[in-house]
């Protein structure tokens, strides 16, 4: 076996967070998802006012027929939306924290240029390093077990520079729509449930490639 029951144990605590956060995230979106804001102004509305207010004229809007897989495209500048004409409180949430990856990306924010740098080296290190690390282990070359560790550190850095990135989107789009007035108090507060749900995701994805680091560098040091 490549990992020992020590390695499995340290798991499953993030595996039991990234179970939650996933329920979570579900649960808080399908909840608001039904539940439509006073003004009735849709996703695409809202973060389109987002970004005019910070004077961004060149992000494009599409739409995916994908729940829950909005996401900003910074190399096209488009915003992509699962629900641009809903107007449910979900999807405003999500509208205008991807708006805040586009203000993030206008502004130049140090993180998430980090981040962009970092994909294809943490692709390339999550797909690569735990076939390397298991040719390592069962060829009995530990260069090859330190290229492996090495791979994935990179992919867990990945998750950790992500964390900021995505925290702050969340803080400036809160910020964008107390401004906007686009949602009433209380709905300011569903929508702070919906990214905070979103944001647990996130946390439980860099548990989980921490601690899988952690088992890679035991079962290392078992074998060595």
């Amino acid at each position: 076996m490549v990992f020992d029951y020590t390695s499995l144990l340290i798991l499953l605590p993030a595996l039991a967070l990234a179970g939650y956060a996933q329920w979570k995230v579900r649960s808080t979106y399908n909840r608001y998802s039904t539940v439509e804001v006073t003004r009735r102004t849709t996703a695409q509305e809202v973060a389109q006012r987002i970004l005019n207010a910070e004077y961004i004229q060149d992000v494009t809007f599409e739409a995916i027929d994908r729940p829950l897989g909005d996401y900003y495209d910074p190399r096209k500048k488009v915003l992509r939306l699962s629900a641009p004409q809903s107007s449910s409180i979900a999807a405003i949430g999500v509208a205008a924290h991807e708006a805040g990856h586009a203000i993030q990306h206008a502004k130049k924010y140090a993180p998430l240029a980090i981040r962009s740098t970092l994909v294809p080296v943490a692709s390339f290190g999550s797909q690569l390093a735990f076939p390397i690390f298991i040719v390592g282990i069962f060829a009995q070359i530990p260069v090859l077990m330190t290229a492996g560790i090495v791979l994935f550190s990179a992919a867990v850095l990945f998750t950790f520079v992500t964390l900021p990135v995505e925290f702050n989107a969340s803080r400036r789009a809160v910020h964008a729509l107390e401004q906007s007035g686009v949602v009433t108090t209380e709905e300011l507060g569903a929508v702070k449930q919906v990214l905070s749900a979103a944001a647990l995701t996130y946390v439980a994805a860099a548990a989980m490639a921490a601690l899988r680091l952690v088992g890679l560098l035991l079962s290392a040091n078992r074998r060595r």
